[in-house]
């Protein structure tokens, strides 16, 4: 087996490879149709997805198939890539900024200008929540900031949080699909929610929304959140409306998940003579206390060689929560990762690695960190408190000052949280 970081390292990389557009959205690209083809997308691999869907329509049916394809995507600040016939617009993450509601104003009108003579190909992946943000009628962009803020500052799950987002948009919740009628929709998504339910995929603009007001209040009162009167007032409005129904002609498809990266890693460990154990694809709950958790799986394994002997790695996905309270950015994955460390302690035979696909963890552009057996000692030596740094919301200084830092910049995928936890005995 290779050295611990680097074998952890290719894990991730295996992991966001399986990920990419070009990987899994070709086999579920449908051929050019008669009329014309509407590419209307959203997320962090909006963009990425926008390229592989015109390289792979101009590989295979030629350049006059790119004359039938139009169409809008908008994608984080940063991230957008160039294009034969599909604009790429930018836009923040995770709080919403004016340049997003432009572009989903541009996006509901092109979706209203459809008729059934045209189809429509959405490519949604995750972060289109933040980067879509269109207000219900009586509420502005102030609004569901201030409110975007409290509710990533609050322990809610993306669920939840993703709940309360659909009952405030003009857009979300299948609106934008609704508005496509009576075009055909093909959606087609790139998970990166726990349980990968197509309505909390960026918020389902294109999919029907099972939930309601009613239960956006209710997540707001769970966890006390500060919400602006004009939300209140606005959920409390509609509380009483159905869920939104969609027409039959829209499909959905699921193009790759976090169980896409977790077994595509596996494969990899499996090669190397490293036994690979899946926990899960949809880990959920606070950051550090799930940390806690997977140090107490990563000690039966050293210790007792129970579930499995080592040398073996346990892998799983999802999207935990943190809750801020103190001055730090947060980052599930790096909070995680030192709760990890700091109930493990200095255990020797045990290194990790946890991550964002997307090469982004709360609001920093670093993807997340790796542990070792040596990592409290060298943290000594520096004078760092990581103890303190965990309660102050602030693992990424602590890990940037041991250069532990993963840092992969954008990535062009995004499937949620990727841990690894390598046990060498």
């Amino acid at each position: 087996m290779i050295p611990p970081r680097p074998f952890l390292e290719s894990l991730f990389q295996a992991a966001m490879d399986a990920a990419l557009p070009e990987q899994c959205l070709p086999p579920h690209l449908p051929a050019p149709g008669p009329g014309r083809t509407v590419v209307l997308g959203a997320g962090k691999a909006a963009a990425r997805m926008a390229t592989v869907l015109e390289a792979h329509w101009l590989e295979r049916y030629g350049a006059d198939a790119l004359d039938t394809l139009e169409g809008l995507v908008v994608t984080r600040h940063g991230q957008a890539l160039p294009t034969r016939r599909i604009q790429v617009l930018e836009a923040a993450h995770p709080v919403p900024d004016a340049a997003g509601e432009r572009a989903a104003r541009r996006m509901l009108a092109l979706a209203e200008s459809l008729t059934a003579d045209d189809r429509v190909i959405a490519l949604i992946s995750g972060g289109g929540s933040s980067l879509l943000p269109l207000p219900a009628p009586g509420l502005t962009l102030d609004d569901k900031q201030a409110l975007g803020r409290a509710l990533l500052r609050s322990g809610a799950t993306i669920g939840e949080i993703n709940t309360v987002r659909r009952q405030l948009s003009a857009i979300k919740g299948g609106r934008l699909a609704a508005a496509c009628a009576p075009a055909p929709v093909l959606s087609l998504l790139l998970s990166d929610v726990p349980g990968d339910a197509p309505h909390d995929i960026a918020s389902g603009p294109t999919v029907a929304d099972p939930t309601t007001a009613a239960d956006a209040l209710a997540i707001l009162r769970r966890y006390a959140v500060d919400a602006p009167p004009r939300v209140i007032a606005h959920l409390e409005k509609h509380r009483d409306d159905p869920a939104l129904a969609l027409p039959d002609d829209h499909e959905t498809r699921l193009v790759a998940s976090g169980q896409t990266a977790l077994e595509a890693a596996a494969r990899v460990a499996r090669a190397a003579g490293v036994t690979p154990l899946i926990l899960g694809d949809g880990l959920e709950g606070e950051a550090r206390e799930l940390g806690r958790v997977l140090a107490g799986i990563a000690a039966q394994v050293g210790r007792h060689g129970q579930p499995l002997a080592p040398p073996c790695v346990l892998l799983s996905g999802g999207e935990t929560t943190v809750t801020v309270r103190g001055d730090g950015v947060g980052g599930r994955n790096v909070e995680g990762l030192l709760g990890f460390g700091l109930a493990l302690g200095p255990m020797a035979g045990v290194h990790a690695l946890f991550a964002d696909t997307d090469g982004v963890d709360g609001g920093a552009d670093i993807a997340g960190a790796l542990w070792s057996p040596d990592s409290l000692t060298r943290a000594a030596t520096l004078g760092l408190d990581a103890r303190a740094a965990l309660d102050g919301n602030d693992a990424h200084s602590f890990f940037q000052a041991l250069d532990d830092s993963l840092i992969t910049g954008p990535t062009g995928t995004n499937v949620n949280d990727f841990r690894a936890i390598l046990v060498t005995g």
